[in-house]
């Protein structure tokens, strides 16, 4: 399905003009699990796989959705009250030793056969 289904051409940005960051943190709630049996299809997946916190990217991938799909998505979850979102410290997310170790462990994971690069 097009991501402007989905979403009804709604953007996810707050009123900065900014989008949810995709480190941001989610989990469901007490209320969103609950209502998992009254809740459309990506909002039902996505309450569900985040019984445990999950970035909006890890949620993105998992479900394989559109990344601004699931920030749209759950953003209406959390006005809702279905889903708790922890928007990281933005002073933290462009420190460069971050990343640099961020991209270090990636490149440590090994690839399917695996062998580390």
């Amino acid at each position: 399905m097009r991501p402007f289904l989905v979403t009804a051409g709604r953007v996810a940005v707050d009123a900065d003009g900014r989008s949810m960051p995709v480190e941001t943190q989610v989990v469901a709630t007490t209320e969103g699990l609950d209502a998992l049996d009254r809740l459309a299809f990506e909002q039902h997946d996505i309450v569900a796989v985040c019984r445990l916190p999950q970035s909006i990217a890890e949620i993105a991938a998992r479900l394989r959705l559109h990344l601004n799909v699931v920030r749209v998505l759950a953003e209406d979850l959390r006005a809702a009250g279905q889903l708790t979102v922890h928007v990281p410290d933005s002073g933290v997310v462009h420190d460069a030793s971050v990343l640099r170790r961020v991209i270090d462990g990636l490149r440590a994971i090994p690839d399917s056969r695996g062998v580390t690069p």
